[in-house]
């Protein structure tokens, strides 16, 4: 079980938000945070203390007045950090590669492969094929819906057709080295894990999965670590002393 650190990238800051807040029109979202020091600064500081693994994502749509300032502060700390962490928002075939080699470690899909609330095995097919799948996280973030786990896109907005099982998770293992997996309804709210979603993602073994989501304490963490068996990695945001939080960096670092 190992910490994977975040910088989410929004109108050009860093910010931790309300996961499902995040609204594309007026590039509104509902923040916990906004931070003074800009991207660089968290990778750099990553790499210092050899945290891996981690995960930079653009929050802004390319089209928003937004976005390039937020593309560079992304490049900023890809370059910061060379091999040290992965990258997502807006990525296609056509911008995979320059962000690896702009020094991603992965690249992390999601909306290229969902389209209008379905899942679209071509468009996988050609994002691994142009990325290759030792570099290609694929992001399989759920919202409940009748009970069951449904993979959301568009900045979380839309729910698609794929509702999440292990039998999903096995079947795309085969595209992919790495799972990414935000609990969208806790995110960014530090009042608990999606417990029945740690649950089953503890049982699935055969590639990386990191966890995202309401992880607001300690004492949650040692809860995530029991549900989980401690096979699922996992990811801090707004709840990290270093986005306002009272969780210690100092302390959840050396998971690693």
């Amino acid at each position: 079980m190992r910490f994977r650190p975040c910088i989410d990238i929004h109108n050009g800051k860093v910010k931790q938000i309300v996961g499902g807040s995040l609204k594309d029109e007026g590039n509104r979202a509902l923040t916990n945070f906004a931070s003074e020091f800009g991207a660089d600064y968290y990778a750099r500081m990553y790499c210092r203390d050899g945290v891996k693994g981690g995960h930079i994502i653009l929050l802004n749509p390319k089209g928003s007045k937004y976005y390039e300032e937020t593309r560079q502060q992304a490049v900023n700390a890809l370059k910061a950090y060379p091999g040290g962490m992965q990258i997502g928002g807006g990525i296609t075939p056509e911008n995979a590669q320059s962000l690896l080699r702009a020094g991603a470690s992965h690249v992390i899909v999601t909306s290229y492969v969902f389209k209008d609330g379905r899942f679209y095995q071509g468009n996988l097919e050609k994002i691994m094929a142009e990325s290759g799948k030792e570099h290609l996280v694929l992001d399989l973030s759920c919202r409940k819906k009748d009970g069951e786990y449904y993979v959301v896109t568009d900045r979380w907005q839309k729910f698609t057709d794929l509702k999440l099982t292990p039998e999903i998770l096995e079947e795309l293992s085969g595209y992919c080295d790495e799972f990414l997996i935000h609990g969208v309804d806790v995110e960014g709210k530090r009042s608990g894990m999606e417990e029945e979603l740690v649950r089953m993602l503890g049982k699935f073994t055969k590639r990386p999965v990191t966890y995202a989501g309401g992880l607001g304490s300690l004492d949650d963490l040692r809860g995530f670590e029991s549900l989980s068996g401690g096979n699922v990695d996992f990811t801090i945001g707004s709840a990290l002393d270093l986005f306002g939080g009272s969780i210690p960096y100092e302390v959840i670092r050396h998971y690693r």
